[in-house]
């Protein structure tokens, strides 16, 4: 596997993320009360908070998905509903949990190169510029090798390295990133996090394991009850408290002598 740790992928714009004020409903339910998160270029905000919270719904309206009932989502300063479909997505790629099935019969190859279908034409015939991005995309994420494999016959972890090429071959400034190392063992999940780092693409991330965000992020997010309840970087968000007050847990947060911040859990890990 290709090391591409300290590389870049060149995108066509490394752009800013911005959400003001952010207000949705589902079946007329509140989910989120005006919400507000940034990203700066090239940094990777993640988003954590209980089942339930609205990480998943933040993020749908992050990538267009579903139209927000108040507030505004700005990508690279332009609100992303003042843009044609076609112009948003050339700037945010998705790689969400569960992906619907692909195709039978779909290579790598022809996977990963779905992420160049915003930038076609009318006639939608493909360039040197797309073949440019998708041979690059391959190379980045190590999956070269499985070019001609059927995507429904790799691994998991090769599958998510697969949708991440197929992301990153779309140049956008945005990565949206939703539970990515969802049912992935630990030496995969640590791969595909060091991957993520080395794209220097700014990237908002959905992430359960609160060990893997602080590992990963830039600053986190914390979503309680539809509601930011803290922002920042790691180790000024998750404090005793609020890991006690959202997620039920004792335990508390500290950064050592490698620099990374991890988390330890008392003997009697349940808050009352």
């Amino acid at each position: 596997m290709k090391d591409v740790r300290g590389t870049h992928l060149p995108t066509d714009h490394r752009t800013t993320l911005t959400v003001t004020d952010l207000c949705v409903s589902l079946s007329r339910t509140p989910i989120l009360h005006h919400v507000s998160v940034r990203a700066e270029p090239g940094a990777i905000v993640g988003i954590v908070g209980p089942n339930g919270s609205g990480k998943s719904t933040l993020l749908r309206s992050v990538y267009r998905s579903l139209r927000p009932d108040a507030g505004a989502v700005l990508v690279g300063g332009d609100d992303i509903w003042s843009l044609s479909a076609r112009a948003a997505a050339r700037r945010t790629a998705a790689v969400l949990q569960d992906p619907s099935g692909s195709p039978a019969g779909l290579t790598v190859t022809e996977a990963v190169a779905l992420g160049r279908t915003p930038h076609h034409g009318l006639l939608g015939r493909e360039g040197a510029r797309d073949r440019a991005a998708v041979d690059d995309a391959l190379d980045r994420t190590g999956v070269r090798e499985l070019a001609d494999r059927e995507l429904t016959t790799l691994s998991g972890g090769q599958r998510q390295r697969v949708l991440l090429a197929r992301a990153l071959a779309q140049r956008p400034g945005l990565l949206v990133l939703d539970e990515l190392t969802n049912h992935l063992d630990v030496r995969a999940r640590f791969e595909l996090l060091g991957l993520i780092r080395s794209t220097g693409t700014t990237t908002l991330a959905v992430l359960h394991d609160l060990d893997l965000a602080a590992r990963l992020c830039d600053e986190l997010v914390v979503l309680h009850e539809g509601r930011a309840t803290a922002a920042g970087p790691a180790l000024d968000v998750l404090t005793r408290g609020l890991l006690r007050d959202v997620f039920g847990v004792n335990a508390s947060a500290a950064r050592g002598a490698d620099g990374v911040v991890r988390l330890t859990y008392a003997a009697d890990p349940l808050a009352l």
